[in-house]
């Protein structure tokens, strides 16, 4: 009789005992925790190479479609420097002769960035970490309290995605800037110590301090305005519409938002890119037989369209449009809190015969 409350404490300590074992069972094959302090629930797949290649994608958004200064497949928004020209000609690298050709422009998915908070998280690549090494600064969403203190801060990851070459779609050399015929991860921000320090990335782009005024910051309400419609405005070359301004060139950026604040961080990014010569202008006559180094950020020449967490399957956006057309239902807490963004190009081509 006097061991009744002894065994009754010792079986309380067994099933807690066993609880403690399940769980940790659990978190070794669901929730590793890597050398980063990571967890493995934080860094999802966003499942790009699969089906979803053809079910997640807008392909409606490659038009319009123009040969020789005729739309095919009806209207669309189009660069407002895209090539009217019907004919063209292209020298050739062999022989130095010139040859003659058609025009052809289109809008291209060409690249993919991603936004993630882990450092070396990639959805892109089935939530792969990559090796980026330790201590490198941790992403951080915003707070949502929506004020001057409620900044957020994302890495991003810069892939070639040339999937109407990997396709069989569309080949030609000459129109495919930067010259990749498959998937490749070209840049990440975990080694650019500009990212994360809004010092540094002043240096690399000094006209920031010409804009850094109320007066300019304000003036970004016409851009908001015009972003919505379509049409973001090239002048206004420090704006990023309703997401707020490009400057710095940083990670950094004060919260109106999940969809947002990750939008316009792959905007800087581009950006940036743009900057070193890394990302080049496929729009205008003087593109169609080659891209050119364009260091400012050409804004008409891209769109976007969300492809994880929730894909933008049926529509595109631009620059700057406002969350309010495009974002609702497009943020998951907790576990869609990363974002991967299909990067569309206008392409203008000189086709040759």
């Amino acid at each position: 009789m006097g061991h009744g409350p002894v065994l009754t404490l010792w079986v309380r300590k067994a099933a807690v005992l066993a609880l403690l074992l399940v769980a940790c069972a659990a978190m070794a094959a669901d929730g590793r925790v890597d050398d980063d302090g990571g967890s493995a629930f934080a860094c999802p797949d966003a499942s790009v190479i699969s089906g979803k290649m053809l079910t997640d994608i807008c392909w409606s958004c490659l038009f319009p479609v123009r040969v020789s200064g005729v739309s095919l497949g009806g209207g669309g928004r189009r660069p407002d420097n895209a090539t009217d020209k019907i004919f063209c000609t292209c020298r050739d690298e062999a022989d130095g002769m010139y040859e003659p050709g058609l025009t052809m422009s289109m809008w291209e998915p060409a690249r993919i960035v991603e936004l993630v908070k882990t450092p070396g998280c990639s959805p892109t690549l089935g939530g792969a970490r990559l090796p980026t090494g330790t201590g490198r600064a941790k992403g951080k969403a915003a707070d949502g309290e929506y004020d001057n203190s409620d900044v957020s801060f994302y890495h991003y990851h810069y892939y070639a995605f040339p999937i109407l070459l990997m396709l069989d779609l569309f080949v030609e050399t000459r129109c495919n800037a930067g010259g990749f015929v498959e998937m490749d991860l070209m840049y990440l921000s975990e080694l650019d110590p500009t990212w994360n320090n809004d010092e540094l990335a002043f240096f690399t782009s000094p006209e920031a301090a010409a804009i850094a005024n109320p007066i300019a910051v304000a003036s970004c309400s016409a851009d908001a305005v015009a972003a919505s419609a379509g049409r973001p405005l090239q002048s206004m070359f420090w704006c990023a519409g309703t997401w707020g301004t490009l400057y710095p060139l940083s990670g950094h950026d004060t919260s109106t938002g999940m969809v947002s604040d990750t939008n316009l961080l792959a905007t800087k990014a581009v950006a940036a890119l743009h900057r070193r010569g890394l990302t080049r202008a496929t729009s205008g006559s003087e593109n169609l037989c080659g891209s050119t180094i364009e260091p400012m950020f050409p804004k008409d020449q891209y769109k976007w369209s969300m492809f994880f967490p929730r894909a933008e399957a049926e529509s595109d956006h631009v620059t700057g449009e406002s969350t309010l057309k495009w974002g609702w239902g497009r943020s998951i807490p907790g576990v869609g809190e990363d974002a991967v963004y299909m990067l569309w190009r206008w392409n203008d081509c000189c086709m040759v015969f």
